[in-house]
């Protein structure tokens, strides 16, 4: 059980691989793409992003994120970097919340953002469950205790509302992919239990 100020939540860790040659591609990955040449992968949030993994089962999802370098059918980003994608985050469809990283280090999981970003992924596709909408919530509060610097919560699909803003960061103007995740009802229910949190600049 994690306890912040006003919140808590049971989050039960386990980590992803992520040595020192992760570390190492995730500084070439900031390199690249925000033009930072940084001594530590740590961020400051300021945003949340919310996924689905589009993959039906939690061990297949793990699996997915698991390895330090992106598996070679992921070709459409391939070029971008051989950094795995990951995120901080992983809720299965039962509502158990897992945490697979540090929630201060940068994860690759939205164009552009990653910098400034914690990433949620929610077991599934477009049939996410009441139990993880209830999960997410208590992260979400969870997260928005421990970091007062968070002020923005989006489903991946909005992500591009950014680009341009000062948290926009990407330097590739042709790397953009089009995403749907969440799903656009899930979000809205979610977005109505933070009518604090902005999802655009």
């Amino acid at each position: 059980m994690l306890t912040g100020t006003l919140f808590s939540v049971e989050i039960i860790d386990r980590p992803i691989l992520f040595g020192p040659q992760r570390i190492v591609w995730t500084q070439h990955y900031i390199k690249r793409h925000y033009g930072l040449a940084v001594s530590t992968i740590r961020i400051v949030p300021k945003m949340i992003v919310v996924h689905y993994t589009a993959i039906p089962t939690l061990a297949a999802s793990y699996r997915a994120f698991y390895p330090e370098t992106l598996p070679s059918y992921r070709r459409r980003i391939a070029d971008a970097s051989p950094l795995n994608v990951s995120a901080h985050y992983l809720v299965d469809r039962d509502g158990t919340i897992y945490r697979l990283m540090p929630d201060d280090w940068m994860a690759r999981h939205v164009i552009g953002l990653n910098y400034h970003a914690i990433g949620i992924e929610n077991v599934g596709s477009d049939d996410l469950t009441p139990a993880q909408l209830d999960a997410d919530t208590r992260l979400i509060r969870y997260l928005v205790d421990k970091y007062p610097t968070i002020h923005y919560l989006i489903g991946h699909y909005e992500y591009l509302r950014f680009e341009g803003s000062p948290l926009w960061m990407e330097r590739d103007p042709q790397y953009r992919t089009i995403k749907q995740d969440p799903g656009r009802d899930f979000m809205r229910n979610l977005k109505r239990r933070f009518p604090r949190l902005k999802d655009r600049p």
